[in-house]
């Protein structure tokens, strides 16, 4: 039997959303041990002189609990 967590994170990149997500899931395997999975919540974008600036998002990640 295993038991897993939920936890929301947010994050960006300038360069994609694929890379934002990339991003967002190494720095949580930093901090947390057994990701398993990894659901994107939510895309934005952030625009400076009519241009995207940055790719943001806000992710659900789940980990095992040990």
């Amino acid at each position: 039997m295993s038991v897993a967590k939920v936890t929301e994170i947010t994050s960006n990149s300038t360069k994609s959303f694929e890379d934002a997500v990339e991003n967002g899931i190494a720095r949580a395997n930093k901090t947390l041990k057994n990701i398993s999975s990894a659901w994107v919540a939510d895309q934005s974008v952030s625009v400076e002189n009519g241009k995207v600036s940055s790719y943001n998002v806000r992710m659900k990640i789940t980990f095992v609990l040990e």
